[in-house]
């Protein structure tokens, strides 16, 4: 990604992080770095719901998992390390699969 992407892209994302629109500033990200500039309307809407679709899976597993309490047990870290590990892994996946379609 060029600089002048990668410039446009970090002032979106603040933008919509200040509106306190985190998920929806993930979703510009992936559509400016990953979606074809030329994708058309449905595509990027359909793709819109597919991304908040498994924001929205995370936050409400990652929500029935946790155990009651305000304090974070040894199970909820090791949860949310295995959720951080398995999006590692996937954004790995991606940058390849990406890199190869260059």
């Amino acid at each position: 990604m060029n600089n002048k992407r990668r410039e446009l892209m970090e002032a979106i994302i603040r933008e919509l992080i200040d509106e306190g629109r985190i998920i929806e500033a993930g979703f510009a990200s992936y559509k400016i770095a990953v979606m074809n500039p030329n994708a058309g309307t449905d595509q990027i809407i359909e793709t819109r719901r597919a991304f908040f679709a498994g924001a929205q899976h995370l936050f409400a597993s990652i929500m029935s998992v946790l155990e009651p309490g305000s304090e974070p047990t040894n199970n909820d870290m090791h949860r949310i390390t295995q959720i951080h590990e398995e999006l590692n892994r996937f954004i790995v996946e991606l940058k390849s699969k990406y890199r190869e379609e260059k």
